[in-house]
C-alpha cells in the first residue's frame, strides 16, 4: 500500500482452525467489506463450517473459492476497479482453479502462490484414509496432482516458500517459479533476554497448530524419556488443532512433564517465547515437509530463542546455517531427549544471541519480502 498500490482480498470471515466461525470476530460476515490494517480492501466470501476431516475442509474451501469467484467478477470487473494481476494462494487447493479462471475472466495474469508442498502432502500424510493406495483415492490423488500442476504450468508465475519446493516445480515443468519466503517484521519484535545459564528446569515450547503433520507424539515421549532420566524439564504445548486430545492424554499416560494449554492470543505469544529455554519445531519425516518451512521459525529466530529443530531438508539448513539452534532428526523420541538433556547439562547452548535475528534481518524481513514481491508482480503485469 505505501508503494501506491491497492489490494483487494477476498477471504472468509476468521474460522481456522475449529471450522466455526471464531467468537472473537461476530461481526465478520460473508459479504462484508472492510479495511485491512495496512489499507487493504478485505472482502468476505462464504464458508461451510467443518471437521478435521479432508472431505470436510475440501467443501468449505470450495465454498469460498467458488464465492470468491461471484464476489470478485461483481466488484472488480469494471475497468476502473479491474486488477492488474490475480494472485491465488493455497493451502485451499480450490483457490488455484479459481483464481485462474479469474484471471482469464478478468483477462488478466494470474499468479499461484503455493504456501506449502501440496498437493504432494496428500499422499505422504495419509489423509484420505486406510485404502487411500488404492482404487478411487489413489486416482482421486493422482487426478489432483496432474490437474494442479497443469495450472502451475499455465500460470504467469509460481510463487514457493522455499528453494526446494521451487526447484521441484521447475523439474515439472513450470516455467517461472519465485521464492518468497514466510518471514517475520523484524522490528515488531523485541529480542528477548538469553535464558538463565544457572542450573534449573529445562522450559520447552511448542506454540502452533497440534495436528498430524507436527508428529509432536514425539515431543511427549522425549519428555518422559528425560524425566526417566531425572533431568528436571518441562514441555508447554500451546495451541489447537487435530490432536490435542491425543497429545492430552497420551502426557497423562506417560505421567510425562507436559502441559497442553489452548491456543492464546497474538498479544500473550510472548509471554510464553520469555518463558522458555528453548522452541521446538517439529514436523513428521514425510517427503515434502523436506520442501517446507515451518513459518514460525522466523518469528523464533527473531525474538532470539533457540530452536530445538526436529525436522530435515530445507528446514533443517535453515537453522544450522543460521547458528539459531539444534537439529536432531525427525520422529525420534531418543534423539530429541538426547538434545534436551544436553541442553539442561550445558545450557550456555541456550544463549544464540542476535544469530537468528540476523538471518531473519538478511533472508525472510517481512520489508524486504514485500520488495521481492513487488518486483515480481511488476514483471508478470508487463
Amino acid at each position: 500500500m505505501d508503494a501506491g498500490h491497492r489490494v483487494t482480498v477476498l477471504t472468509p470471515p476468521p474460522h481456522y482452525p475449529a471450522g466455526r466461525l471464531d467468537t472473537a470476530h461476530d461481526g465478520v460476515r460473508p459479504g462484508t467489506v472492510s479495511r485491512g490494517a495496512y489499507g487493504e480492501t478485505v472482502v468476505r466470501v462464504r464458508f461451510r463450517e467443518h471437521d478435521h476431516s479432508l472431505l470436510s475442509r475440501t467443501s468449505d474451501q470450495l465454498v469460498a473459492a467458488s464465492d470468491s469467484v461471484r464476489r470478485a467478477l461483481s466488484l472488480l470487473s469494471g475497468s476502473q476497479d479491474r486488477p492488474d494481476v490475480v494472485v491465488a494462494t493455497a493451502p485451499g487447493l480450490p483457490s488455484i482453479p479459481a483464481g485462474m479462471l479469474l484471471g482469464r475472466l478478468l483477462r488478466r495474469p494470474a499468479v499461484v502462490e503455493m504456501r506449502d508442498a501440496w498437493p504432494d502432502l496428500i499422499a505422504s500424510s495419509g489423509m484420505w484414509g486406510p485404502g487411500q493406495g488404492r482404487g478411487l483415492r489413489a486416482r482421486a490423488t493422482t487426478v489432483t496432482h496432474e490437474s494442479l500442476t497443469l495450472l502451475q504450468r499455465r500460470a504467469a508465475a509460481v510463487v514457493t516458500t522455499t528453494v526446494s519446493f521451487a526447484d521441484v516445480l521447475s523439474a515439472r515443468g513450470v516455467p517461472r517459479v519465485a521464492v518468497v519466503r514466510n518471514g517475520a517484521h523484524v522490528p515488531d519484535l523485541p529480542l528477548l533476554p538469553p535464558p538463565g545459564r544457572g542450573p534449573g528446569e529445562l522450559r520447552v515450547l511448542y506454540l502452533g497448530t497440534m495436528g498430524r503433520s507436527q508428529g509432536l507424539e514425539t515431543a511427549v515421549q522425549a519428555a518422559d524419556l528425560v524425566r526417566r532420566r531425572g533431568v528436571q524439564m518441562r514441555l508447554r504445548l500451546v495451541g489447537s488443532g487435530a490432536d490435542v486430545d491425543h497429545l492430552s492424554a497420551l502426557a497423562r499416560e506417560l505421567d510425562a512433564p507436559v502441559d497442553v494449554l489452548a491456543r492464546v492470543p497474538a498479544d500473550e505469544v510472548l509471554t510464553h517465547y520469555a518463558w522458555a529455554d528453548t522452541t521446538l519445531v517439529s514436523l513428521r519425516d514425510w517427503g515434502p515437509f523436506e520442501w517446507t518451512i515451518p513459518s514460525k521459525m522466523y518469528e523464533l529466530f527473531a525474538v532470539g530463542r533457540h530452536v530445538s529443530a526436529s525436522l530435515a531438508g530445507e528446514a533443517a539448513r535453515v537453522v544450522e546455517e543460521s547458528g539459531a539452534g539444534d537439529v536432531v532428526v525427525p520422529q525420534s523420541p531418543l534423539a530429541l531427549a538426547d538434545l534436551w538433556c544436553a541442553l539442561a547439562a550445558e545450557r550456555a547452548r541456550l544463549d544464540v544471541g542476535r544469530a537468528g535475528r540476523l538471518w531473519v534481518e538478511q533472508n525472510a524481513d517481512h520489508d524486504r519480502l514485500a520488495t521481492a514481491y513487488l518486483e515480481l508482480l511488476a514483471q508478470v503485469r508487463t
